[in-house]
């Protein structure tokens, strides 16, 4: 299996950089950000809560060699080097012009639930205890 990159950094250079002021910079902007993972490109949003992260996976293009698994990896390194409580993760694949059918499958196996929020509408959503 081939290694993934993230925007050309691997899982593991993305992690050791983690604890770099200049990561958080790029990241935690809390506005829309494209970026490449594996075969897919991603439409996300990164930000912080008081002791949370907020994921919001907007919309996702191709992938499906673990892209999700590799960016889940780098945030949870994230947030417990920075000693955050919670990741709420919001996956808007719930009302996209070509839903992936899979994918919702997939995250619902995985405890996320379809939930509705004023600012977000409807997203398969999972809070993440991570300290």
């Amino acid at each position: 299996m081939n290694e993934i990159l993230i925007d050309g950094y691997s899982v593991e250079e993305l992690k050791k950089l983690a604890g770099d002021s200049e990561f958080e910079k790029l990241i935690f902007i809390n506005e829309p950000t494209v970026f490449s993972a594996g075969t897919a490109e991603i439409l996300g949003q990164f930000h912080k809560v008081n002791n949370q992260l907020h994921i919001d996976l907007v919309h996702i293009d191709g992938g499906g060699e673990g892209v999700l698994i590799s960016i889940k990896s780098i945030i949870r390194t994230y947030g417990k080097l920075k000693r955050f409580d919670e990741i709420h993760w919001y996956v808007h694949a719930t009302n996209c012009h070509k839903p992936n059918n899979k994918l919702q499958r997939i995250l619902r196996l995985k405890k996320y639930e379809l939930k509705s929020f004023d600012t977000k509408g409807s997203v398969l959503f999972k809070k993440e205890i991570i300290n």
